[in-house]
């Protein structure tokens, strides 16, 4: 079983602890003469960092760590070689003792009691493998896929749809980037810092809403039955510590609709007859084997048909759970099963939003390109 690597042809497998030495990775699979540096990676290693570029310092831990990443194989003369890519991101700002206090007791929220149940020991220092910090090296990885991506003319953004209920509009997702809280509007990130404010005065945490889009990938990209696209890009999201529920273009709102509301009309790539009929693409989507041009009117099934990519963009949204260390007192029990109060130390986010857009965004973008290389063996 390969519980710490995800992908199959493009696979990247990550080591190390949130209070270790550092964390790492291994992305195999990679294809050769890829213009890659350091400076690729470490773009995206900022964009996670606590309060990074002003994107919602309210939110942020007080831990600093410069996460400066280091590439010791699989690159020559700045191009990859086909070969095994090494990354290593040294911890320089942890403070162990902060986690002594948990040597004996559960925190509510956390993966300590099924770490224990497991192997019968844990790393209590700030959680361990199951650390929020372990996703540096998932951002890495992801980082190598874009890049690999991007040859391709396929793009994957991500935004904040939502923070502690208070809810973004959609007037500027591809400019989420440059903004705080990858806000897709001018407006609402000021109204999330005063709500993270306000929870962190009261020792409490939140959750909230991200929008994940791959853009430009080509269709028929997935299998039909078992290893469908979005169940592998749901997979994904889910395996980020933070994650309770994925969606998939309209996902729970279809079940609320008729066929005939959700389903996406297909329309021939005529586009001024198209338009002068009112039905304007949401995505001229690609080429039959014939050669004919065809797009879709909606894309309520978020880009994936019968577990394939249909070539519109897919859609993905995902629910983050509010942080689960809080300052304040909860009830737990400790490894003796003896009730015990406890309260939170140590530094930790008042929301995993915005640091977690990087990493959804990282794992899309792998996803992608193990299922890219995967269909270059389905097809002559």
């Amino acid at each position: 079983m390969d519980s710490n690597t995800f992908g199959r042809i493009f696979r990247l497998t990550t080591y190390g602890e949130s209070h270790g030495p550092g964390l790492g990775g291994i992305v195999d699979g990679c294809p050769a003469g890829l213009a890659l540096s350091e400076e690729d990676i470490q773009q995206e290693l900022d964009a996670r960092r606590p309060g990074a570029g002003g994107r919602g310092e309210a939110a942020g831990t007080a831990r600093n760590e410069p996460d400066r990443v280091r590439i010791l194989s699989g690159v020559f003369e700045g191009l990859t070689t086909g070969t095994p890519i090494a990354f290593h991101v040294d911890n320089t700002d942890q403070r162990s003792g902060d986690y002594s206090a948990l040597a004996r007791v559960f925190r509510p929220g956390h993966a300590d009691l099924g770490f224990q149940v497991k192997y019968g020991l844990r790393d209590y220092r700030g959680g361990g493998r199951s650390s929020g910090r372990e996703t540096v090296s998932r951002v890495a990885g992801g980082a190598i896929a874009a890049k690999f991506l991007h040859t391709l003319s396929i793009t994957v953004r991500a935004c904040t749809l939502e923070v502690g209920g208070i809810a973004a509009s959609l007037d500027d997702s591809a400019g989420a980037a440059s903004r705080p809280w990858f806000c897709p509007d001018p407006h609402t990130a000021a109204k999330w810092d005063a709500l993270a404010e306000t929870t962190r005065k009261q020792g409490d945490s939140i959750g909230g809403l991200v929008r994940v889009e791959i853009l430009g990938l080509p269709a028929g990209l997935g299998e039909p039955v078992f290893d469908k696209l979005d169940a592998r890009l749901a997979y994904a999201m889910m395996g980020v510590g933070a994650v309770k529920g994925v969606e998939i273009g309209q996902g729970f709102a279809a079940a609320r609709l008729k066929g005939s509301e959700n389903n996406d009309p297909l329309l021939p790539a005529c586009g001024d007859n198209n338009r002068a009929a009112g039905h304007d693409f949401v995505a001229a989507s690609g080429t039959l084997p014939g050669g004919a041009g065809y797009g879709f009117a909606s894309n309520n099934a978020g880009g994936v048909l019968g577990g394939m990519s249909s070539g519109a963009p897919v859609v993905i949204t995902v629910a983050v759970k509010p942080i689960a260390s809080i300052g304040q007192e909860q009830r737990s029990v400790d490894r003796d099963g003896k009730p015990a109060g406890f309260t939170a130390g140590g530094r930790h986010d008042i929301c995993a939003i915005p640091r977690v857009v990087p990493v959804l965004k990282a794992m899309a973008a792998l996803c992608a390109a193990d299922f890219l290389l995967l269909q270059r063996c389905a097809r002559s």
